[in-house]
Formats: C-alpha cells, sequence, structure tokens
C-alpha cells in the first residue's frame, strides 16, 4: 500500500474518512479509502460519551492507533490535539504515535484545554510557540514518512489573514501539509488555498453543521485541496442509527422490526474475519517436535482424512 507521503506525490483528492476503532478502520478500508483519519472527538464521543473539549489523553490515543494497527495498513492520518502539552509533550507524543503506527500527526495552536474546531470560544497560543511546536515535532520524527500536519483555529478567533500568516510560519518551521480550520465562505476557502496551495498540500475538513460549507472532495479538489477529512460522519451516523435501534427495541421488545437494518450474527462474524481467525487458530492447537529440534504442526485427528 502507499504511503501517505507517496499518495500526496500523485495527483488526485485524497478522502480521508473518519475513524475512532479498528472496527470502523477495517470497515472503512473495505469500502476502498486509501487513507483514514483517527479523529479526536470521535474518541472523545464513543470512549467518554462526552464533547471534544481536551478530555482525551495522548496514551487512550496512542492505545487506539496501536489497535487500529493490528488491523488495518491502511495510512492513519492521528489527531493529537494541541500536543497535549508544550514543545517537550509534543516530542514525546509524536514519537509515541509515530511507534504506535501513525502515518501523519496533526496538531494544532489551541491552548489547554482545547475544545472542537467548529465550536465556539477557542483560545490560541502565539503563533511563535506553535512554530516552536511543529519544529519540536518534526524533529522528533523517527521517519520522513511521518507526516506533520499543522493546523490552525486562528480563522474564528482572529480572522482568516491572520489565520493565513500563522499557517505560513508553521510551513516554514516544518509542517509537511497545512490545515486551515473552519473557513466560514467558499471565498474564504478559496483564499486559503491561493495564499497557501501552492506551498503545502492543504487539507479541508467537512462537518455537517459545522462553521465551513459542504462541498464534495472532488469540488474541494478543484479549489486546491489535497486531502478532505470527514472526521466525525461514522459517529453521528451511528449515534442516529443507535437511537433508532434502541427505541425499536423498547417498544417492540424483540430486533424484529429492526432486522433489515442489522447483520445477523452470521454476517457480523464474516464481516470481523471469524472464520479465518479460526482456521488458524487450527494451526497451532498441536506441534510434533523434530529430532533437529524444529517444531512443526500436525493436523488434528478429525483433520487427518
Amino acid at each position: 500500500m502507499m504511503t501517505l507521503r507517496d499518495q500526496l506525490s500523485g495527483s488526485g483528492t485524497i478522502i480521508a474518512p473518519g475513524i475512532y476503532d479498528a472496527l470502523t478502520a477495517s470497515i472503512a478500508t473495505d469500502a476502498g479509502f486509501s487513507a483514514l483519519y483517527l479523529s479526536g472527538a470521535a474518541i472523545a464521543y464513543t470512549r467518554l460519551g462526552r464533547p471534544d473539549i481536551g478530555l482525551v489523553s495522548m496514551t487512550e490515543v496512542a492505545d487506539v492507533i496501536g489497535l487500529v494497527r493490528q488491523r488495518v495498513d491502511t495510512p492513519l492520518i492521528v489527531d493529537a490535539d494541541n500536543g497535549y502539552g508544550n514543545a517537550l509533550n509534543v516530542q514525546r507524543t509524536v514519537r509515541s504515535f509515530e511507534r504506535a503506527g501513525a502515518s501523519a500527526i496533526q496538531l494544532e495552536d489551541q491552548t489547554l484545554p482545547k475544545r472542537c474546531g467548529h465550536l465556539q470560544d477557542k483560545t490560541l497560543i502565539s503563533a511563535t510557540e506553535m512554530a516552536g511546536k511543529v519544529k519540536a515535532a518534526v524533529d522528533a520524527r523517527h521517519s520522513q514518512d511521518t507526516l506533520i500536519i499543522a493546523r490552525t483555529d486562528a480563522v474564528a478567533v482572529e480572522g482568516l489573514d491572520a489565520a493565513l500568516e500563522r499557517a505560513a510560519l508553521y510551513a516554514e518551521a516544518g509542517a509537511d501539509i497545512l490545515f486551515v480550520e473552519a473557513p466560514r465562505s467558499a471565498d474564504q476557502l478559496s483564499a486559503v488555498s491561493t495564499a497557501l496551495g501552492s506551498s503545502r498540500p492543504l487539507v479541508a475538513n467537512m462537518v455537517e453543521g459545522g462553521d465551513t460549507p459542504m462541498f464534495t472532495a472532488d469540488e474541494l479538489g478543484a479549489m486546491g485541496y489535497r486531502i478532505v477529512i470527514f472526521p466525525g460522519g461514522i459517529v453521528r451516523a451511528l449515534a442516529r442509527t443507535a437511537q433508532d435501534y434502541y427505541g425499536s427495541l423498547r417498544q417492540h421488545g424483540t430486533n424484529t422490526p429492526f432486522s433489515e437494518r442489522m447483520f445477523n450474527f452470521g454476517d457480523l462474524n464474516a464481516l470481523i474475519g471469524t472464520p479465518a481467525m479460526l482456521d488458524l487458530g487450527k494451526d497451532y492447537e498441536q506441534f510434533e517436535v523434530r529430532s533437529n529440534g524444529t517444531a512443526a504442526s500436525t493436523k488434528r485427528k478429525d483433520d487427518a482424512a
């Protein structure tokens, strides 16, 4: 599978759907996506049942990265919030996430505690402090294939011009990809691309009901964006489905009326690879040790025919 860096060296727009665990990562990979976005908000929603206001810790995200990596090899963009502290915290975060399997690590210029980019009343650290954190991240990574994404939330706080100045400074500090969060119109999206698109690949974030108007990936690609993320869409879809499911079960006392909107037991096991894993387990059930000290599996008696 191509690395994210290799994908960016080609043409076209990369669609990175939001995921929050190994199951959603595997389903998204099976759907044919070439990159995934591990959303900090989606982790907060699903693991804590709480909003995206800085409650998720670095180690919790690293744990999820590791579990995802046990399931899929798809390039993984990881939301690292504001690095969980200062520049030294950023370096620890980058090293931890890279070891766990992150392909790209996204850092933002909000203060502690941070909040979702489409919530109001955000506050920012200084542009120079954030530039230092970006440089710290670049210095900490082990591989050049681990990309650093610098996000600024300045549009909502300081205005578009300040956001463009911040993003340009973060590029000078070594960011591989730039992410100006929450432009409020097509004109602002175009202005971001005009100002920054020739220097670094750009990220656009599509959030249903957020501050940025909704566009398709093709439309954003035509504006000059290389990566389009849909971070929380999967949670919004699943939460709506779960609400409907529990309402149906409470009303009817059975899953039968909802069955057409569910996998049955066998279909779900096929999706997650249960038959293949059980077959693999049979290979390890009995071993014989040969005279030369090597080991070989032996078939069970009921497989010997």
